[in-house]
């Protein structure tokens, strides 16, 4: 059965004048629409549907072709779509009130160039900075370093205790320069805790070692709070520095600088009426560090200040505003505001490579499934040919099944 119409006396050919009629139930149906999807070199739905047409009058055979176009799976890589969750909830750190870097998140940025010497010819060597975001208050603390051995962090750690006290908890991606200072702190607490025959000592130690949290790799997102503090030291950094060198002690005051200013933004959006918001430094010291300096009040009586009182009122004010303020800002999930299905086991997924093309992602098969707190999985490990990987659903992309 071919198709009648009202274009008999158009050029076109027989075929494309009266197409054959086919049944959308029809097992032939779908072996047309796929044939002619690859043999004009993988067209989308309209340039397929249109070429089908030249030819074939399948019923219903838009939502055929839009099937078969969306279960290819060349056109599948192509198209670069991976999965994603609902933003989950915050953590603990994030949304209850403590010290200022108890809870640290912990980033390395650079390479940057800097002058080995200041004569005529100067020797261009390479820099790197420390980043330390507190992830309560959203305050920072920066430490330049010359290269990215271990021992040079260990010493930029030791500098950033001896000056804002030693976190309880602290967050970071998996560098391999992290990993290293995770393994010499805690080859430092075992052999302090070997050296003390006391139990009493020992065990002190052992609750005094920092927790060190890795997060998932490939994920910075999930370290999305520091990453957004680097992404604002580079814009200073760019616009202060350009393309110059400077010496390891500039680029020191440069950094310190800037931490001044990054310490001294807003926490949260504010109305025209607020003349003074809520900052990271109100924590630090209690007023923005680009606040104008008050006056002396050397010349008062201590009895007329009660300095003390005058002192614990304003840091419970501090944290009443942290808690009226800033925490109220965080409700709103800004993307990944779906619920979708979580992946499952035995799924067949593509492992998206940064460095790699869509059309040589590797293939892999989902081994295990790692659910968060509220049972909704955004991190796997996958198995494929070149080994095991834990990645987070971000880097994948689940292979439609035919």
């Amino acid at each position: 059965m071919r198709v009648g119409g009202r274009i008999e006396r158009s050029t076109l050919n027989y075929n494309a004048k009266h197409p054959v009629i086919i049944a959308k139930s029809s097992p032939v149906a779908e072996l047309l629409v796929r044939h002619s999807h690859v043999t004009n070199l993988h067209t989308g739905v309209d340039a397929t549907f249109t070429n089908l047409r030249q030819q074939y009058w399948i019923l219903g055979a838009r939502n055929i072709v839009r099937k078969t176009v969306f279960q290819c799976k060349r056109c599948f890589l192509q198209r670069k779509s991976t999965s994603s969750q609902i933003m989950g909830e915050l953590p603990v750190p994030r949304v209850q009130a403590s010290r200022c870097f108890q809870h640290t998140g912990l980033d390395y940025a650079g390479p940057i160039s800097i002058k080995g010497s200041t004569g005529r010819t100067p020797v261009i060597g390479k820099a790197w900075f420390a980043v330390f975001f507190c992830l309560t208050t959203k305050a920072l603390h920066i430490e330049a370093v010359t290269d990215l051995t271990t021992k040079a962090f260990i010493a930029a750690f030791q500098r950033f205790i001896a000056r804002r006290s030693k976190p309880t908890d602290l967050y970071s991606d998996n560098g391999t320069t992290f990993h290293g200072s995770k393994r010499v702190l805690d080859e430092m607490r075992l052999l302090a805790m070997e050296q003390r025959k006391d139990e009493n000592l020992a065990n002190f130690f052992a609750n005094e070692g920092i927790l060190w949290h890795f997060i998932p790799p490939s994920a910075p997102h999930f370290g999305g709070i520091w990453e957004a503090g680097v992404r604002s030291i580079k814009l200073h950094m760019k616009r202060i520095m350009g393309s110059s060198a400077l010496t390891f002690e500039e680029l020191s005051t440069v950094l310190i600088q800037i931490e001044a200013v990054l310490n001294s933004r807003p926490l949260c959006s504010s109305g025209d009426s607020t003349l003074d918001p809520l900052t990271p430094a109100h924590f630090l010291t209690g007023t923005p560090y680009t606040a104008l300096p008050e006056p002396s009040r050397l010349d008062v009586p201590i009895n007329r200040l009660e300095r003390w009182t005058q002192l614990q009122a304003m840091v419970q004010d501090f944290w009443k505003r942290w808690h009226m303020e800033y925490l109220t800002s965080l409700h709103e999930r800004t993307k990944w505001q779906l619920e979708d299905d979580n992946l499952k086991v035995d799924t067949l997924v593509v492992l998206k490579e940064p460095n790699l093309p869509p059309s040589k992602w590797i293939l892999g098969r989902i081994q295990e499934v790692h659910a968060g707190k509220d049972d909704k999985v955004r991190v796997v490990t996958v198995k494929t040919a070149q080994g095991v990987f834990k990645r987070p659903i971000t880097k994948l992309a689940i292979l439609p099944l035919c």
